[in-house]
């Protein structure tokens, strides 16, 4: 058996874009993290970097959407690296389309993967933590979850995210186990769904970055040092929160304001 002296964290869709920076800022941190992913080549190649950085990272292969494939790998990481200390429930995608053409199998596979995911993820990691009153939980949520913003399918699932981060927040709060999430906005990744919006429009992330106070769309470094100060004791007397990370989107909206309601004024 292999263990590490280090804080163990699992990253599910750890090999990319947002995953990819927090499992880079844990590795920085201190920890040695499994990344939970199916895309082989891309997790393998990740984990090799960090490694040949220094840093202790592994990969597993599992779809969050299976169970029993989730609870066989994060058994597998308590054999290799030892107890599981953080998880960060990352992995997520979307199809968008609306409510009344989106394909059904569409629906059902983005709230499978949203939802029920981090929900295997929590549950497989639940016993041991209880085992040692102890443990932290960090969720990929969305502002989708909080506002609509389109994309009714990973709206729903993200909102579906916050509740469970409540719930498990309130439920395991007594064997020390803190449960937050971290509410992203739009976020510049090399994602599927923003490569397909670039080939249509080149300028979309200029765009988009007049409807934000500061001014620009997040870097995936901006969500991983949220969820870096979340796994951390500076944060240990906080669960159950929604942290959004998304540049003052939820504050107000300047845009609709000097455009619509200063101008009614003159």
């Amino acid at each position: 058996m292999t263990t590490s002296s280090k804080p163990v964290a699992i990253v599910t869709g750890g090999s990319q874009g947002i995953g990819e920076a927090i499992t880079e800022r844990l590795v920085q941190d201190g920890a040695a993290v499994c990344i939970l992913d199916i895309d082989i080549e891309r997790a393998e190649a990740t984990a090799a970097r960090l490694v040949d950085g220094g840093g202790t990272a592994i990969f597993r292969k599992a779809d969050i959407t299976d169970f029993a494939a989730v609870d066989r790998a994060i058994a597998d990481t308590e054999t290799t690296l030892g107890p599981i200390d953080l998880l960060v429930n990352n992995a997520g995608f979307t199809d968008a389309g609306d409510i009344e053409t989106i394909a059904l199998d569409s629906w059902h596979r983005e709230i499978d993967v949203n939802l029920h995911g981090p929900y295997h993820c929590i549950r497989a990691v639940l016993p041991g933590m209880i085992d040692r009153r102890a443990g932290v939980i960090v969720n990929i949520a969305s502002v989708n979850g909080m506002r609509y913003f389109g994309n009714p399918a990973y709206s729903a699932a993200k909102a579906g995210i916050i509740n469970l981060t409540q719930s498990t927040a309130s439920e395991f709060g007594k064997y020390g186990i803190r449960c937050n999430a971290v509410l992203p906005g739009s976020v510049r990744t090399n994602n599927t769904s923003w490569e397909i919006r670039i080939r249509k429009d080149p300028d979309v992330f200029n765009k988009l970055a007049r409807w934000y106070p500061m001014g620009r769309v997040a870097e995936p470094e901006d969500i991983a040092k949220a969820v870096s100060f979340l796994a951390s004791e500076d944060a240990s007397y906080i669960t159950g929160a929604m942290l959004p990370v998304d540049g003052g989107l939820m504050a107000g909206m300047n845009v609709m304001i000097d455009e619509f309601i200063l101008e009614s004024k003159d």
